[in-house]
């Protein structure tokens, strides 16, 4: 089984990180890729949105080369929609799978992202998921995406005080990272807390082989059928619709 993992993205060394993080959790073949257009990291909707083009192209590529499903590792879930009515296998956002996984481990979750500004993005979803009733506090560490790597930054020492917060404050059962970039602190932070705390590309990842491995992919009722084959100009020419591919046989 071979499993596609996007960066939306374009900085190679999340990806790097981001794509490790996820083969530790499967046996299934993990290609971690990041479009070669689009933000170096999205903290904005202007981000998200310019962020989108390059992620598709990943995603159509990726199943041209034999990936069998999609896990879309940005928590904002860019694209997602858009992505399940091109991709022929299954496609999951990393917010989407983490808070899944919280739901099954208590009664309440709470979520650690980045940036404030990034807080009412990750209500939407919340809401939009259904799990209003679940999420107890949204807590931002106000650290830069790309700061969360950087060699001696605080980073990880605020992300784990903030899902402290989470816990002991806000009475959450269990913590989910809000931020790709946080995947490689899970491990510490759930030791450090003594909650789980849920990395959304690892959840990501073994909900996609799940729902492979069950031979279960996006309806095709009304929605989510393919777009409508039609012309796009200008800079998005590249994007005019053809045909949809060909389902990927399980290997």
């Amino acid at each position: 089984m071979r499993i596609l993992v996007v960066n939306p993205n374009t900085t190679a060394a999340m990806t790097a990180s981001i794509g490790a993080c996820a083969a530790r959790v499967t046996t299934a073949e993990v290609v971690a890729v990041n479009p070669a257009m689009g933000p170096a990291s999205i903290e904005s909707h202007y981000d998200e949105a310019l962020a989108v083009p390059g992620l598709l192209t990943e995603i159509e590529r990726g199943e041209r080369d034999g990936a069998q499903g999609t896990v879309i590792a940005c928590f904002g879930d860019p694209g997602l929609d858009a992505a399940r009515e091109i991709a022929v296998g299954p496609v999951v956002g990393i917010a989407e799978a983490a808070m899944h996984v919280a739901t099954l481990l208590g009664r309440t979750f709470g979520i650690v992202t980045t940036l404030s500004r990034t807080i009412g993005t990750a209500q939407d979803l919340v809401e939009r998921y259904g799990f209003g009733a679940r999420c107890v506090a949204i807590r931002a560490c106000d650290i830069a995406v790309l700061d969360l790597d950087v060699p001696g930054s605080p980073a990880r020492a605020v992300v784990t005080e903030r899902c402290r917060q989470v816990v002991e404050e806000d009475g959450a059962d269990s913590v989910v990272l809000g931020c790709a970039g946080m995947a490689d602190f899970c491990d510490e932070i759930a030791e450090a807390i003594g909650v789980p705390v849920i990395d959304g590309v690892a959840a990501g990842v073994k909900l996609v082989e799940a729902l492979v491995a069950l031979g279960l992919t996006t309806s095709r009722r009304d929605e989510y059928a393919p777009p409508p084959v039609k012309a796009y100009s200008g800079a998005l020419e590249g994007f005019t619709r053809r045909k949809p591919l060909a389902p990927v046989t399980v290997r």
